[in-house]
């Protein structure tokens, strides 16, 4: 048998194995917000570390960041060969349990998928690039590129101690290839391979009014209402079509590349659903002129995710609030610069409130910046392939709406364009209650890395060389909680 035969008969005879073992990396809430999860956090780590040398990591060891530490782990085969970057987080986001149909930290088995919070957002991604890296060494073949591994513990809380560790480490991180498994396809029966992502401004205003909250039949009319007029700075950010209004917002959009458009005409993509899947919504809005997946993939938006204001108790107060605070993010594409729009924002907020309050920017930052890859890459084709072989479909290519600063740092610091090599969906619930992942995803996604190795050698070096054996590993061990 070749490789990538015996690769994938020991896939179909350990994912059960492969099954259990994601669920005890997912029992450990390493929820990376929560200052008292940090053991938690740190335990991950440690599991991650284990179970990277169990696989055949040569080498691994946690690295500081300030923060959370990241796991590094590598095998260097040949120093003459291509070096494949990986990249993932074991961290997670926090969960409600009264949301969730089962304990999000004790994972279950249900309608061919694993629940449980980093199911697919990222513990099971990462753990399909350990499973490949066991497959080929277990089945007596090593791997025909040097493979890095690094797994941050702040992905999901703040990103700067892990871009921090990046421009520390560059030397340590270099690499001929990236590739990041924290995306999803377009759909179960469309293989798909993410090569645009929006990028991230936030801020944060509060209005003031009174110093003190005021009897609103003593007061009302003649003293401003923070509340109010926030509503009203609020409604003057958009237009009648769906534009976001502030000044300067769009003046550094650049075009849409070719590549994301021709994909977007491509892909089967059906409004009600996608209605449906929003959470039943009565209609789809947005900026008129665009299809829903222009949007979302290739259009800058404004949106508020948090108000706050007032009396918000049983009843009524009748008192005219001190203050309103709002949050906003915006998502950007290709040109725009993050603080500049951050900036911007603020301004038009500051500007738009009348001389009856007063405005404070509590916070006005900008994140990552958008990214878009060729569909040319090596890597990118190499992906290609990888999908197309184990899917046997053609591989389309789609955008993603939310933002990946960590992508913005590759490129910056190493110079490296990442191919995004995902098997979720976005109903996977990311971020959400009953998180998931199908199974079937999570083995057909190790029997894609398994096949990336090999192409991306091959893109990368020229013929790909013939398999090479290996001694017989050990038996795998139980590397524990």
């Amino acid at each position: 048998m070749g490789t990538i035969e015996d690769l994938d008969a020991y896939v179909a005879g350990n994912s059960a194995r492969f099954v259990d073992e994601l669920k005890d990396f997912i029992r450990i809430p390493s929820i990376s917000a929560e200052a008292a999860r940090h053991d938690d956090v740190v335990h991950a780590a440690e599991y991650l570390k284990a179970a990277a040398e169990q696989a055949g990591f040569t080498k691994a060891e946690l690295l500081p960041t300030g923060a959370n530490p990241a796991v590094y782990a590598e095998r260097i085969v040949d120093p003459s060969l291509p070096t494949v970057l990986v990249y993932g987080h074991y961290d997670v986001q926090p969960a409600d349990p009264k949301q969730w149909a089962s304990p999000p930290f004790q994972p279950e088995i249900r309608d061919g998928n694993i629940y449980g919070r980093g199911a697919v957002d990222d513990k099971g991604q990462v753990w399909m690039h350990l499973k490949a890296v066991e497959a080929y060494l277990r089945t007596g073949h090593e791997l025909p590129v040097n493979l890095k591994l690094i797994v941050e513990g702040n992905e999901e809380s703040n990103d700067a101690p892990f871009a921090d560790l990046v421009e520390r480490e560059k030397t340590r991180l270099a690499a001929d290839a990236i590739v990041i498994s924290d995306t999803d396809m377009f759909s179960k029966d469309v293989p798909s391979l993410t090569i645009s992502l929006r990028g991230v401004a936030q801020v944060q205003a509060t209005v003031h009014g009174p110093d003190t909250e005021l009897h609103s039949g003593s007061f009302g009319g003649a003293v401003g209402n923070p509340v109010a007029i926030l509503d009203s700075i609020i409604a003057s950010l958009h237009d009648a079509d769906g534009r976001v209004t502030v000044p300067g917002f769009y003046d550094d959009v650049l075009p849409t590349s070719p590549a994301v458009t021709d994909s977007i005409a491509k892909l089967p993509f059906d409004a009600a659903t996608f209605a449906r899947e929003a959470g039943n919504v009565p209609a789809l809005g947005g900026e008129k002129g665009f299809s829903v997946l222009e949007q979302l993939w290739t259009r800058p938006t404004l949106e508020v995710v948090g108000q706050g204001g007032g009396y918000q108790g049983e009843g009524f107060q009748n008192t005219i609030p001190r203050d309103a605070t709002v949050k906003i993010v915006a998502r950007l594409v290709p040109g725009q610069d993050p603080q500049k729009t951050a900036d911007q924002i603020a301004k038009a907020i500051v500007d738009a409130a009348p001389p009856t309050v007063r405005i404070d920017i509590d916070s006005a930052k900008g994140g990552g910046r958008a990214v878009v890859t060729s569909t040319d890459s090596p890597a990118i084709r190499a992906a290609s392939s990888a999908m197309h072989d184990v899917f046997g479909k053609p591989v389309l290519f789609t955008g993603e709406g939310g933002s990946i600063p960590v992508v913005e740092t590759f490129g910056r610091v190493l110079n490296l364009s990442a191919a995004l090599v995902g098997v979720g969906l976005s109903t996977d619930g990311y971020h959400g209650p009953n998180e998931k992942f199908g199974i079937d995803r999570f083995t057909n996604g190790i029997r894609v890395i398994g096949r990336l190795w090999n192409q991306i050698g091959a893109e990368l070096a020229g013929p790909a060389p013939q398999p090479v054996r290996v001694a017989a590993a050990p038996p795998v061990r139980d590397i524990g909680m």
